[in-house]
């Protein structure tokens, strides 16, 4: 009973393994199939604006004894 539940979770944990692996191996030879140039000029972009109010005080903070 103890060799068959170590032999399955071992059989578990290469399969799982081999899924991560292939995952892993799949998106790299995504992100390396065209040349970024090539997929940067046809993937349309976000552009976030920055506004200072959202990020800290618009001038520097005064310390007060």
């Amino acid at each position: 009973m103890n060799t068959s539940n170590t032999l399955s979770r071992d059989l578990t944990c290469v399969a799982a393994a081999a899924v991560i692996t292939l995952v892993m191996g799949l998106s790299f030879v995504q992100s390396t199939a065209v040349p970024y140039a090539a997929r940067a000029a046809a993937t349309p972009t976000v552009s976030l604006q920055m506004d200072r109010a959202w990020f800290g005080q618009p001038q520097p903070a005064v310390l007060v004894d």
